[in-house]
């Protein structure tokens, strides 16, 4: 726990003794100060102006300042990601002045909205330009098959002496007509709506184009189709005119005369070529531009980010305006004391102060945050433990323990090292490629599972250890310590599979003996086996629990809870499952052939009478009701002394009788015991009468249901071996029984499908859940309290990539 030259120890059972600190800095080295802090990280700031808006606080026009450098750094990455570059990475450095980046991104700034700004109107430009010469060279077409198709009409109507009509279609050719582009999926309904609108009185052509053309007023793709509309008279002109901003159809001017629309052509050609060019020209300087702010990019975003957080802590002290100082106030870890003194002598001689910062150790009862040294290895396996609640302050941390019997439970339930090693391949792709792989973005459920690849190899090589004991490599036995102890009573072997096979050897020397696969007593064998470890582990690992809430009352010197809560847990729990556990024992090393169930329920049922065939060692009917006994005077021992001395140990605290100098106590104030730390309030006796009734009530019958519990190690331990068996025998043996490649080749498919989809990520993601409830629930809720809060220290380090 102690600091020294070498730095801390890192020591994961407790959590690092912290420190409410005070510190005193002059407003003239305050700015180095926090930023020094910053680089250590070892710093966690209290609000003293939570009463404040943002507004009325002192530092609030920097932190606009530091706000509108990051919003035109925003603007320049969205320009990147739209010009498809990213930033370039850099090391962070501090040599850029503030000042002079402000000045320097807002030019920039300005620079690409002009830019930006030409590039827009030179495009709209250059898209209308473009629609334009198509109008002219497809309404040239539409307008001379329009025209000889109303001389056609005129001449027919001539021909009937229908006189009155032809000179209305010779008018409609004389009167005008307009053109342009509407958009293809709306150009029906324009057509439809124009019709009716001028009530039949206009001649509409249309022409499609091949491909689409990028329309000037939104800047997208649209697929057109070119219109000349032939009108008589101003009103139909008007109505058309209405209709055409209505449907956002473009209209573009156009000539009768042949020459005329050819120079046109010739211009706009030209016109669209200069523009080309120019817009090329604009494109390659923006580009030149963004990619010269894309190389400095990182390095402006940390400093910004940087300067933004240290006016944001800078914000949470307070002012003294009559001493030109301010005050801070935070946790730090008692092992960082003097780095972070040597911080303040540092920003106090690099800004020049003629005054030194003051560090002042606070006295409180505030209980402090909970701060636990991890690396890469251990982190992912306390984030299990937080994920369930973070641990009290200097409570028993859970995940010393988890790092062993974490990966152990899963692998329990996992047993098979042949999927053990798949799953070890692939945990250390994640584990040998991980600097590159950190650098990078990866989708939600792979950073899943690469932050938590350590977890995921210790998973895996337990599970290449059970699976050795299990003697199963993708559900086949293997001989790979020495033969099978059993054999065939004969050479034909034609009993063994109803005599039996006898024993010609040795045990075979580790694990499960090859022989019994495939046998017909494998499966009540492996039942029984199974079962009962899966109770042996959970007694245990309850028992573990139980073990250290002796150990944390004992650091927090609390006598109440070791002899009223630790002692009759323990009693009670070993007396009902510890002696199952015993039975089991017992019955292994000597073989018998007694009957467990029978001697549990007859231990309640008829506690006296006797055992018979059932009696496993001399004395087991004494001491069985000696154990029954202990167990039923467990219960008024947990529920009803402990409320009583807490309300005597009340009384005799606020009434006088036990006044002790301030300074007098052995433990800090922070790590006092809860029975003696609660504020000069009512004691409310039945709330912790309930409480108690609660909790005893809770672990009596936890303390079964918990055992029962663990019988899912059996349950999944089972189902993943016939799983893997049915996939082996049913699938891929079954297709190497045909002599056709295509059908061993399907088989083979089938099997290693099935095995990656439903076993390795299937039954890896169940049994990860499994083990994690055993973990949360059965084991944790015997000592764990989870009530504390994360030390999260000011730190540059933790400046994300999103933060603002």
């Amino acid at each position: 726990m102690g600091g020294g030259i070498f730095g801390p120890t890192m020591d994961l059972m407790r959590s690092e003794p912290m420190q409410l600190v005070q510190l005193i800095i002059p407003i003239e080295s305050a700015y180095r100060t926090i930023s020094y802090l910053g680089d250590l990280g070892l710093f966690q700031f209290n609000d003293l102006n939570a009463e404040k808006s943002p507004f009325q606080r002192t530092y609030a026009a920097q932190i606009k300042r530091s706000a509108e450098m990051a919003r035109k750094l925003r603007f320049f990455k969205e320009q990147m990601t739209k010009a498809g570059l990213s930033p370039t990475k850099s090391l962070r450095s501090s040599d850029v002045d503030l000042d002079r980046l402000e000045v320097a991104l807002g030019e920039l700034e300005s620079e690409l909205i002009e830019i930006n700004s030409n590039n827009e109107m030179l495009q709209h430009t250059y898209n209308e330009l473009t629609e334009y010469k198509l109008v002219l060279q497809k309404a040239g077409e539409l307008f001379h098959t329009a025209q000889s198709s109303v001389a056609a009409q005129q001449s027919e109507l001539e021909a009937y002496n229908t006189t009155e009509a032809a000179t209305d279609s010779a008018l409609l050719l004389e009167q005008g007509f307009i053109s342009g582009l509407v958009a293809r999926e709306k150009s029906m309904a324009f057509e439809r709506i124009l019709f009716r609108a001028t009530r039949g009185n206009v001649f509409l052509k249309q022409s499609v184009l091949e491909n689409a053309v990028v329309d000037p007023m939104s800047g997208d793709k649209v697929e057109k189709n070119v219109f000349i509309v032939f009108y008589s008279g101003e009103r139909a002109k008007n109505k058309i005119l209405k209709l055409c901003d209505g449907f956002g159809a473009n209209r573009y001017p156009f000539m009768e005369d042949l020459n005329k629309q050819f120079q046109i052509i010739s211009q706009v050609s030209g016109r669209l070529a200069e523009l080309k060019t120019t817009l090329d020209l604009g494109l390659a300087h923006r580009s030149n531009l963004l990619q010269t702010i894309g190389f400095e990019f990182e390095q402006w975003n940390f400093l910004v980010k940087k300067e933004k957080s240290i006016y944001h802590t800078l914000n949470m002290l307070n002012m003294d305006v009559t001493k030109k100082c301010l005050v801070a106030e935070g946790w730090c870890p008692v092992f960082a004391t003097d780095q972070i003194q040597n911080g303040l002598r540092r920003a106090t001689l690099d800004s020049s102060s003629q005054i030194g910062a003051i560090f002042h150790v606070l006295q409180t009862k505030d209980s402090p945050p909970t701060y636990f040294r991890t690396n890469k290895f251990t982190s992912a396996f306390q984030e299990i433990v937080d994920a369930y609640g973070v641990a009290k302050y200097q409570e028993a941390n859970p995940s010393v323990y988890t790092i062993v019997t974490f990966p152990f439970l899963f692998a329990v339930m996992f047993g098979d090292w042949g999927h053990g090693i798949c799953l070890l391949l692939a945990t250390l792709y994640f584990i040998f490629r991980e600097k590159k792989l950190s650098s990078q973005k990866l989708g939600d459920i792979t950073e899943m599972a690469f932050s938590g690849r350590y977890v995921i190899m210790m998973m895996a090589i337990f599970s290449i250890y059970t699976g050795l004991i299990y003697n199963e490599f993708f559900s086949v036995p293997l001989e790979l310590f020495g033969q099978s102890a059993y054999g065939c009573r004969d050479q034909s072997c034609r009993d063994a599979s109803t005599a039996g096979l006898v024993k010609v050897r040795a045990t075979y020397p580790f694990g499960l003996d090859p022989k019994w696969h495939g046998s017909r007593s494998e499966l009540p064998f492996l039942n029984s086996m199974k079962m009962k470890m899966s109770i042996l582990i959970g007694v245990a690992q309850m028992n573990l629990g139980i073990i250290i809430s002796y150990f944390n009352a004992k650091f927090f010197g609390d006598n109440i809870n070791i002899w009223y809560q630790f002692v009759p847990q323990i009693i009670f729990l070993n007396s009902l499952f510890g002696y199952l556990s015993l039975l089991i024992i017992v019955k292994w090393c000597t073989g018998s052939q007694a009957d467990l169930y029978h001697v549990m329920i007859y231990m309640f049922l008829s506690p006296t009478d006797d055992l018979d065939d059932n009696q496993l060692f001399f004395g087991q009917k004494f001491f069985q009701i000696l154990l029954l006994l202990s167990a039923l005077a467990a219960v008024p021992w947990m529920l009803f002394p402990k409320p009583f001395l807490l309300k005597k140990q009340h009384e005799e605290r606020f009434q006088g009788q036990s006044y002790a100098r301030l300074d007098s106590s052995d433990y800090p104030p922070e790590i006092e015991p809860h029975s003696v730390s609660h504020n000069h309030e009512e004691f409310e006796f039945s709330e912790v009468f309930v409480h108690q009734l609660i909790h005893t009530i809770e672990f009596v019958l936890g303390a079964v249901s918990n055992t029962a519990s663990y019988l899912r190690l059996w349950a999944l331990s089972l189902a993943h071996s016939e799983l893997a068996s049915v996939f082996y025998d049913k699938v891929l043996l079954l297709a190497w029984g045909y002599n056709s490649i295509v059908a061993r080749s399907i088989g083979l498919i089938v099997f290693i499908s099935a095995t990656v989809g439903v076993l390795l990520v299937m039954e890896t993601l169940s049994a990860f859940l499994h083990a994690l409830r055993l973990h949360w629930v059965e084991f944790q809720n015997k000592f764990y309290v989870g009530d504390g809060y994360k030390f999260f220290p000011f730190s540059f380090a933790s400046l994300g990539e999103d933060d603002e």
